[in-house]
């Protein structure tokens, strides 16, 4: 089922109209009703009841995303909140190695504590806790140096930084976003790519897919770094998603 991503928009925020100063184009946009004017929509190209939202020079409307446009701002922020999760659990990883970096004896004791009451119990399930990779890895953490972990938390937070400053970006469509989103995204595939050679799991697996996804989507669709004709191509791009000016543009050929 293809989605009107125009009329959708509009069902949800409303209908944007506009009474440009041109006679012609604005006798092409308005119309009489039994219960009054209307005016037709810029995003989604219905007419709408009531006075025009805004009015002056055709050059000066408001520029309204459409149709590619629009769909495009929606993946955006999708991209953005899916950044804004991850950015908010890597703060959380971030405080709780800080706080294990300050209580580390403490924390050390009581998992010796624990595995000492579970080892029995995982014994007679023939699991030995002594060799479990989990235990090792956890046991390992606790040889860090405290330097070492707060070193650890700070890299953390300047990553979480780095994905909530991305998703504040992309939810408003801002273009150095879209940069910062492919360069940051791009530089962390290769780990990405090494902890699937250590460990495979779904979740890394899906993860790496949608960063590749998104970092390629964003590089075409934005026309990024020159791609597609860079800047130029996306400003005409995106010039060319207001219905008012596909309406100056039918209207000039009409003239023609």
């Amino acid at each position: 089922m293809k989605i009107d991503w125009d009329r959708r928009t509009c069902a949800r925020r409303g209908h944007v109209t506009y009474a440009p100063d041109e006679l012609p184009l604005r006798e092409r946009l308005h119309t009489a009703t039994a219960l009054g004017e209307a005016w037709r929509c810029l995003r989604c190209g219905d007419f709408a009841l009531g006075a025009p939202h805004g009015s002056g020079p055709a050059a000066q409307a408001p520029l309204v995303p459409r149709g590619k446009v629009l769909r495009d701002v929606f993946i955006l922020r999708f991209l953005a909140i899916e950044r804004a999760v991850r950015g908010v659990f890597i703060v959380l990883v971030a405080v709780a190695v800080w706080k294990f970096s300050n209580s580390q004896d403490a924390v050390r004791r009581l998992f010796d504590e624990y595995l000492d009451v579970f080892r029995p119990v995982f014994k007679h399930f023939h699991y030995d806790l002594d060799h479990s990779p989990v235990v090792g890895t956890i046991q390992k953490t606790f040889g860090y140096e405290h330097r070492t972990l707060v070193l650890v938390a700070g890299l953390l937070l300047a990553y979480a930084l780095i994905e909530l400053v991305e998703s504040a970006g992309l939810w408003y469509a801002k273009r150095w976003a879209e940069y910062l989103t492919v360069v940051a995204t791009a530089a962390f595939l290769p780990l990405e790519i090494y902890e699937l050679t250590e460990h495979i799991s779904w979740l890394k697996i899906g993860t790496l897919v949608l960063n590749v996804l998104a970092v390629v989507y964003i590089l075409l669709a934005k026309h990024l770094f020159g791609l597609r004709g860079g800047h130029r191509a996306f400003e005409e791009e995106r010039q060319g998603a207001s219905l008012l000016e596909v309406e100056e543009s039918a209207q000039v050929g009409v003239r023609v």
